[in-house]
């Protein structure tokens, strides 16, 4: 399928999961008789509200526009997390509408759609594999070049690709120096007997056409066959890792990492979250927390409620860092790390510390845009000084906002850096994190937090 079938049934498939949404709704509102859904504006509203949750949850999941989305599996799996998100939405609204909708009328809509969407996607499964199997849209295609692209590429058509069968592989034999895991069919030269046979109605060059001339004439043949002819560059050739391909008026720019928050969609995705989400925690939370931890701080030692410190943000532009204070007043407070047993930590500092309650005033900083809920963790700036001449992709991790929280520090990479091993095992994990961040992985290192907090983190004091 071209691209333009892709949009089409990716269309086709979200009307039919709108529409089947608003038959549950009305099903729902004929079978809970006392709900009177039909003559009350509040369930008027209740309609509104779940048809805005489940485009937004499709939009937040990108449920349509993932690239695996023919994958059964896959598929299913974000359609879960989109399900549960317009779950949790309508919840939170009845929560703040203070409307007493009917129990009935609320289970049977959120069962409903649960079974329906899952109808739906064992349907459109079953469609798929008999489209296939009946209009032969599967393509038999082979692949030029015994090597790690080709090995990539036959692998993604066997495992991801429900509409490519790889008919085999050419290769000159002196070129083979292992026992080949994918069928060898037989030298370059065979190729096209092989295709005309065969019915293949693809190539896929893997082989640099500088280095083997022959490949134009080959690709000649394959046009006069109607045979397509494609080459699968390899850009290790230009540097030696892994690297992404974009597109700017289909010239192709290339990157040495993938930044999902590079993308503005995707910043703003991530920048509404954080609003929303340190608003509900400012009013709801610290509203009435501030003042206790305030007279608990004041009762505890002397010295000011909130310690601020300048950290290194985004694109390294220091900010203020707000905290609970949880040390004693000291010179060395912006200079020297909280060590174990630190005799600067005051008695309810070490609980505040423990439980990470020192940390929450941060969400004034979420709020304000200096920060995220989750990001690497702002460093002092002697520290941020200190560590980029140890480690010297350190400051990348300056390409995204400093968070609360972390994939690196729910991942036991915390507290006192004590080698550089430390150092760096945080740095991976927090260039992963930039690497594969998505909406869903924010979620998931909030709850991993907020587990830790509960049960205790042995790299907190």
């Amino acid at each position: 399928m071209n691209k333009l079938s892709y949009v089409f049934y990716r269309t086709l498939l979200w009307l039919w999961d709108i529409f089947s949404l608003n038959v549950i709704l009305l099903i729902a509102s004929f079978v809970v008789g006392r709900a009177e859904a039909f003559e009350k504006k509040e369930y008027h509203v209740f309609f509104a509200v779940i048809n805005l949750a489940w485009m937004a949850a499709v939009y937040l999941t990108t449920l349509y526009m993932s690239k695996n989305w023919l994958d059964f599996e896959s598929f299913y799996k974000r359609t879960a997390k989109a399900y549960l998100l317009t779950v949790l939405i309508l919840m939170v609204f009845i929560f703040l509408y203070h409307y007493q909708y009917s129990r009935a009328y609320i289970l049977v809509v959120i069962a409903g759609l649960g079974l329906v969407l899952s109808v739906n996607r064992v349907v459109f499964n079953l469609l798929i594999i008999s489209l296939r199997n009946k209009f032969s849209l599967q393509k038999n295609v082979v692949v030029l070049g015994y090597n790690e692209i080709s090995k990539r590429l036959i692998r993604y058509f066997r495992e991801e690709s429900k509409f490519v069968h790889v008919a085999g592989c050419f290769e000159d034999k002196e070129r083979i120096s292992e026992l080949s895991e994918f069928p060898i069919m037989g030298d370059l030269k065979d190729c096209m007997p092989f295709v005309r046979e065969n019915q293949v109605t693809e190539i896929y060059s893997t082989l640099a056409p500088e280095n083997f001339p022959d490949l134009y004439e080959l690709a000649k043949a394959a046009e006069k066959q109607f045979v397509h002819f494609k080459f699968v560059p390899d850009y290790k050739i230009f540097v030696n890792r892994n690297i992404f391909v974009d597109f700017v008026d289909n010239i192709p720019v290339l990157s040495l990492r993938n930044e999902p928050l590079e993308d503005t969609g995707n910043r703003l995705k991530k920048r509404l979250f954080d609003i929303v989400f340190s608003t509900f925690v400012i009013i709801f939370l610290l509203s009435w927390l501030i003042p206790l931890i305030a007279l608990l701080i004041k009762l505890d030692s002397k010295g000011p409620i909130f310690f601020t410190q300048m950290r290194s943000g985004k694109n390294n532009q220091p900010f203020r860092c707000i905290k609970f204070r949880s040390l004693k007043v000291n010179d060395e407070a912006n200079s020297k790390q909280v060590t174990r047993n630190d005799s600067r930590i005051t008695r309810l500092g070490r609980i505040m510390r423990k439980t990470n309650i020192d940390e929450l005033p941060q969400f004034f900083n979420v709020f304000l845009g200096d920060m995220s809920v989750v990001g690497p963790r702002p460093h002092m700036l002697k520290h941020t000084e200190d560590f980029s001449h140890l480690y010297k992709q350190y400051m990348i991790r300056h390409f995204v906002k400093p968070g609360l929280t972390g994939w690196a520090q729910v991942n036991g990479f915390r507290g006192e850096i004590t080698d550089n091993k430390l150092l760096q095992k945080r740095i991976e994990f927090d260039i992963w994190y930039m690497e594969n961040w998505t909406l869903w992985l924010d979620l998931r290192i909030i709850m991993m937090t907020a587990f830790l907090s509960i049960k205790g983190d042995k790299n907190a004091f």
